[in-house]
């Protein structure tokens, strides 16, 4: 259905009012607008007001709800043939700080039986940061699958995972990111795009990082409205999957809407002892210059630690798998887990699947 104008107007009348007498719209309003956006149907000044008003009102789960539903209306979704498939869903917006263990990640989980889908794009507003496209472009991988692409690499028992990019799992979405560089604050994209889940197996596992407290019950409402299975919510370094590893964190395991879950995130239960949090960038390196040169600095230190070289790399990789292990049931304890991480790592067997 495309969006009147007179509708438009009215939207936009009532979420930009100021921060009193704004008023919410209810899910099919916030679905269909999202959907005309989405079809180069509403020009550039009514969509970003329409996206800053909802921000600064706060969207509420049904507005949320409804802008994903429309993203998931025009993307391009493949079903994986796989009992279990992890979903990992760091943020677009990539790392400004420290390096990305998370890009890691779905090698190892395939080793360790857990097919897993990776996502992103290139680089958009806030951060502009470190992304997981820039990673695999430097592991020399193929940076534009199509979705039946990854879904080939995902039913491949000998590779098991894969990146794919907004661009090609969802045009429409993947086309506002110069306005969302103009916008430059977040807005409710950021919240909902690492939740399209473009790969669907017989039972798909969201892993999500946040950072503030009231976002996982949001997550989980959000994921279960996508069609995926259960939740992973980890407290994680820059609102990532990956914990910190000097000190405690929060883990909330849902299956559906329901908390099955929270734990308390303590490295030292399992034989990690370090200083520092995460693995900050290299001095006189940063995102804004030197984008190539700290991929390429991910990559070593990666394949270094999927060889079995201890380490900080090594240690983020155990942890993270470990909480995953565990909410998908491939191991009873988070103890047992890190043993059968560490086991797959030590055997060098990983880098095979790069």
């Amino acid at each position: 259905m495309k969006i009147s104008q007179p509708l438009i107007h009215s939207i936009i009348q009532r979420i930009a009012t100021g921060p009193d007498l704004s008023k919410n719209i209810d899910f099919e309003e916030a679905k269909a607008c999202m959907l005309s956006i989405l079809r180069g149907e509403i020009n550039e000044v009514q969509t970003a007001i329409f996206l800053i008003a909802l921000r600064m009102k706060r969207e509420t789960r049904e507005e949320s709800k409804g802008i994903l539903a429309a993203i998931l209306c025009e993307s391009d979704q493949q079903q994986v043939i796989v009992d279990n498939l992890v979903d990992l869903g760091d943020p677009y917006s990539g790392y400004s700080r420290s390096i990305p263990i998370s890009s890691f990640l779905p090698p190892l989980l395939a080793e360790l039986g857990l097919p897993t889908i990776i996502h992103g794009l290139d680089s958009v507003s806030p951060k502009y940061g470190l992304t997981h496209r820039h990673i695999n472009e430097a592991l020399g991988l193929n940076i534009n699958n199509s979705t039946k692409q990854a879904k080939a690499r995902l039913e491949d028992n000998s590779i098991g995972w894969s990146y794919i990019d907004q661009e090609n799992y969802c045009q429409g979405l993947h086309n506002l990111v110069p306005l969302r560089n103009q916008i430059i604050k977040r807005s409710v994209i950021n919240t909902v795009e690492t939740l399209i889940g473009p790969m669907r197996g017989k039972k798909t596992h969201s892993i999500l990082g946040y950072v503030h407290k009231p976002y996982p019950p949001i997550y989980a409402h959000l994921v279960t409205a996508s069609g995926m299975d259960t939740s992973l919510l980890v407290r994680g370094v820059e609102g990532g999957v990956i914990p910190s590893l000097r000190q405690k964190g929060l883990m909330i395991s849902y299956q559906g809407l329901v908390e099955q879950d929270k734990v308390d995130i303590d490295p030292k239960l399992l034989d990690i002892y370090q200083d520092t949090r995460a693995i900050s960038f290299p001095s006189g390196l940063n995102v804004y210059s030197d984008i190539k040169a700290l991929a390429d600095y991910t990559v070593k230190l990666g394949k270094s630690a999927l060889s079995g070289e201890k380490g900080l790399f090594y240690d983020g990789l155990v942890l993270a798998a470990s909480l995953i292990l565990w909410h998908t049931r491939k191991a009873s304890s988070l103890v047992e887990a890190a043993c059968i991480t560490r086991a797959a790592l030590d055997s060098g067997k990983v880098l095979s699947r790069l």
